[in-house]
């Protein structure tokens, strides 16, 4: 080796970022197996390269006894002291044993192993760039689509993007740019896999990081995100200051931070509430855009019922029961959702059975209401106290 291979060292540590120290500690290695495999040398060696000149030498190495049984790897302490008297038993000795035909041999190996090393070194770069993304958003090229794998160009590697974690409906065409959520980063012999989504509620919300300066800065925070993708999200959020709208800052000016979110996911509707320590507030508001008239909550089981409007039960249910689905992976809390008439029915079903059958019919109608309503006072709060 020569100064012309210690340039073109250095040259690959600037254009590829590999340091030029693995480089020459790969090469030692590998001319250290060379030097066995094709010299049939059983003995403990070391090979140095000087940093400087590209100059190679090979070293045997032998550990001092007292009683020698492998001269191979092993010096008497007597013979080590005509060496040096300072060597004491467990010392190393060294020799230089470089072969005079070891040039060839050498500059071959030292072109795999670079070769080698330089495609090992760049799949641990990206690794280590991709590894520390986990839980982030990137933008790529769609590049491919194989078996219904859609992979995604980052630049130095590629992204996949399985069936799973596709969006229902969405169309992935090559040259499309498309960002995604990064699920998980993994090493595999073939260099970093990168597994990304479009289903995670984690790019709803770097979504909204990414337009809302109040949640960058910590003013508004996201407390939870239930979703469906392609169809629906929930997301609560709260300010921990008074004088800020978590709503509005979400919202945006004429809705615009919203809709650029909205847009990016393709049409996907998304419900902002605002987050409340009072769970049957923060039911109730969970289940927008229906209005609710009271809510009544069990602590211990994390069970609520929610009463809405006769006219308000489809919307506050939802299509295939998806904003009370929403709704309660949102808050935590199991939630049944009954209407004003259906609430009548339960109610006057308990008189009947608390007072003896018969008893709620002589009583009118108006009065069932308004004991339902004496009932509810004070363990629900009612539409009004929602609102505030």
């Amino acid at each position: 080796m020569n100064t012309e291979f210690l340039t073109a060292l250095r040259d690959l540590e600037k254009e590829k970022g590999i340091a030029a120290d693995i480089l020459f500690e790969a090469i030692e290695a590998a001319l250290l197996s060379a030097y066995r495999r094709n010299f049939g040398s059983l003995q403990n060696a070391r090979v140095v390269i000087d940093r400087q000149t590209g100059d190679f030498k090979v070293y045997s190495q032998r550990t001092v006894v007292e009683e020698v049984t492998d001269p191979r790897v092993e010096i008497s302490l007597a013979e080590a002291r005509e060496i040096d008297p300072r060597y004491e038993v467990g010392d190393v000795v060294e020799n230089e044993v470089t072969p005079r035909n070891f040039g060839r041999i050498a500059a071959q190996t030292a072109k795999q192993v670079v070769v080698q090393r330089i495609r090992e070194a760049e799949r641990n770069i990206v690794y280590e760039e991709y590894a520390n993304r986990e839980g982030d958003i990137i933008t790529g090229v769609i590049q491919r689509v194989e078996n219904k794998n859609v992979f995604i160009e980052l630049g130095k590697t590629e992204a996949i993007l399985t069936p799973v974690e596709q969006m229902p409906g969405e169309e992935y065409r090559p040259g499309t740019r498309i960002k995604t959520y990064v699920v998980e980063v993994r090493k595999t012999t073939r260099g970093p896999q990168i597994l990304v989504s479009r289903t995670h509620p984690g790019l709803v919300k770097r979504l909204f990081e990414m337009e809302v300066p109040e949640l960058q800065e910590g003013v508004v925070e996201l407390k939870a995100i239930a979703r469906e993708a392609g169809y629906r999200s929930k997301m609560a959020v709260y300010s921990r200051d008074e004088n800020v709208d978590p709503v509005g800052a979400c919202v945006g000016p004429k809705g615009m931070r919203v809709q650029s979110v909205v847009n990016e996911l393709n049409g996907e509707k998304i419900d902002i509430i605002k987050w409340n320590p009072d769970p049957s507030k923060y039911v109730a508001a969970s289940l927008s855009p229906a209005k609710v008239v009271a809510v009544e909550i069990w602590e211990e089981e994390k069970i609520a019922r929610v009463i809405v409007p006769d006219h308000q039960l489809s919307l506050a249910i939802g299509k295939e029961g998806q904003n009370a689905r929403l709704a309660a992976k949102l808050t935590g809390w199991k939630i049944d959702i009954k209407s004003e008439s259906q609430m009548q029915e339960i109610y006057a079903q308990e008189y009947s059975q608390y007072y003896g059958d018969g008893a709620a019919g002589e009583r009118a109608d108006d009065d069932l209401v308004a004991d339902m309503n004496d009932d509810l006072t004070g363990a629900m709060p009612c539409e009004g106290d929602l609102d505030k």
